[in-house]
């Protein structure tokens, strides 16, 4: 399978590539029209850029999608750990864990592991609830099982998502105790979670007609226990929270996150941050080289203790 069917993604992300219209013609005596912002990134942009590759693929099931690749640095030292996890839609179809591969080849030439997870989607056999939930739960147990193996610094790990995959760190974050693989005494510490453009309320989802991911993925991920798997109605976490989201993003535009933090908020949960990027969009958050990802990087690097936080 390519790194995405383009013709799924074609219907899912429509519209994206037509945000900018081009200029009417102005009236005589009319104001002058605005200056035209830019386009944004689509996806065609990012796939023409090469693709970094790992070869270190380490399985949590026995099913063709239960694996994460681990994209590991130069260097015999612990290496601080990110865990990621790719959007789409929560459909397989649309997109798998290589969307990811430029952010995580970028993290890992800066030192920083990545635990890129694959799952099954909805339109496989066993996703949505419970079986998309149960995998990444194994999927971030196999990383403390194999933190020896590969010299990880699991105990201050940093969970980044983007778009459905957003909702899924937030989940994982949260997640209940019946939801966690005990495998092992060992818990994965996470200290910070990141949602790249992501899709919190997977109640209101069922609800945006007309929305590029449509009801019924939302509807399939929630199970009718919107408690247990929609973030914005499971309890608060209990960790750092940072929403980073394109002011031009038309599948998770900020005000989807600017909801999910008031509910927190709401709940005297204070740890959590919005950041929002002008001029840009939902691809760009997964584009090495944007202000986006730029900024990111720089809150990974400070959730790590690499850099000093920001005051």
């Amino acid at each position: 399978m390519t790194i995405i069917t383009r013709m799924a993604l074609a219907a899912c992300l429509a519209g994206l590539a037509a945000c900018t219209m081009p200029d009417e013609p102005a009236e005589n005596n009319a104001p002058p029209a605005a200056e035209a912002q830019p386009d944004i990134m689509t996806w065609d942009d990012l796939f023409a850029r090469p693709k970094p590759e790992t070869d270190i693929r380490i399985p949590y099931g026995d099913g063709d999608l239960q694996f994460s690749e681990l994209w590991l640095p130069e260097g015999d030292g612990l290496h601080p750990v990110v865990l990621m996890i790719h959007g789409g839609c929560w459909q397989t179809d649309i997109a798998e864990r290589d969307i990811m591969n430029w952010i995580a080849g970028d993290l890992r030439d800066r030192g920083i592991a990545v635990w890129n997870i694959e799952y099954r989607g909805v339109d496989r056999d066993g996703g949505g609830y419970p079986g998309t939930y149960e995998d990444v739960a194994a999927a971030a147990q196999s990383l403390i099982d194999h933190r020896r193996q590969y010299n990880i610094a699991e105990w201050n790990t940093v969970v980044i998502g983007h778009s459905a995959g957003g909702h899924l760190a937030l989940w994982l974050a949260a997640s209940q105790p019946q939801f966690r693989v005990a495998l092992s005494p060992h818990s994965l510490n996470i200290r910070t979670v990141i949602s790249q453009g992501g899709l919190p309320d997977l109640e209101a989802g069922t609800q945006r007609e007309g929305h590029p991911c449509g009801t019924e993925a939302p509807r399939l991920m929630m199970g009718g226990r919107p408690n247990l798997t929609s973030p914005q109605r499971m309890r608060a976490p209990g960790v750092r929270q940072i929403l980073v989201n394109a002011d031009r993003d038309r599948i998770a535009p900020p005000e989807y996150a600017e909801a999910y933090r008031n509910a927190n908020l709401a709940r005297d949960v204070t740890d959590i941050e919005l950041v929002v990027i002008p001029g840009e969009g939902h691809v760009e958050l997964v584009t090495p080289g944007t202000a986006s990802w730029e900024r990111q990087v720089a809150l990974i690097e400070a959730a790590l203790g690499r850099v000093p936080p920001e005051s």
